[in-house]
């Protein structure tokens, strides 16, 4: 199993300076913007597994500057019943055998990265969070597709509205794949590291960040 490590330094809770109470809340009607991005094997989430799953809440400085927070993460054990097409672990690298894979069963996977995202939102006084994914609604069908199988009750996520990096990274930079999208918006990318959640999507918070940071805010400071 190939082993990434973002370059992205994630600060811890402690570290975050403090922003306005309830200042996200505000922001996006009661929403908190997670990014989230799931390897999987293949493309039709009724069929195929979900193996990985990384969410990046997204916060506020004191400065009132969107920031990536902590990263919470799973590998999952493949749900029985479901299939993984030989060619998505070829792409990924995933090796499902790997005995520092750690994966856990779908619905305690779920939970251990639904757990954290519900702390943000707690956090922000959010009531919900909101996925921001790039192609969001290909991340949000296979996450959809999971706790339904599963039977999970807590999910945090807007069953189907989306922030989608595709369209923002097309309007800000005239770019939708991601690597040319990061490479426009000033940030390196590392295909070696690609395709595998956690990098993805940190990858993709800090581009919502900086296009987000780019926007003029609706609400008065």
């Amino acid at each position: 199993m190939r082993m990434s490590e973002s370059e992205l330094e994630i600060p811890s809770e402690a570290e975050l300076p403090a922003a306005p109470p309830g200042a996200m809340a505000r922001r996006f009607r009661g929403f908190l913007p997670v990014v989230v991005d799931v390897e999987t094997g293949g493309f039709d989430w009724n069929r195929h597994a979900l193996l990985e799953m990384a969410a990046v809440p997204i916060e506020l400085d004191a400065q009132g500057l969107f920031v990536p927070g902590q990263t919470a993460s799973a590998h999952f054990i493949p749900a029985p019943g479901t299939e993984i097409d030989p060619k998505s672990l070829e792409i990924t690298g995933i090796d499902l055998d790997h005995p520092f894979r750690l994966a856990k069963p779908e619905r305690d996977a779920l939970g251990h990265v639904f757990n954290q995202v519900r702390a943000a939102v707690r956090r922000h006084g959010c009531q919900r969070a909101i996925l921001v994914g790039h192609n969001a609604h290909f991340d949000l069908n296979f996450v959809n597709a999971a706790v339904a199988r599963s039977g999970h009750k807590r999910n945090p996520f807007h069953p189907f509205s989306v922030f989608d990096t595709v369209t923002l990274a097309g309007i800000a930079y005239g770019q939708t794949v991601l690597a040319r999208a990061m490479n426009a918006a000033g940030f390196d990318w590392n295909a070696e590291d690609a395709h595998s959640a956690v990098y993805d999507a940190e990858q993709t918070a800090k581009l919502f960040c900086r296009i987000a940071n780019a926007w003029p805010s609706p609400l008065p400071g």
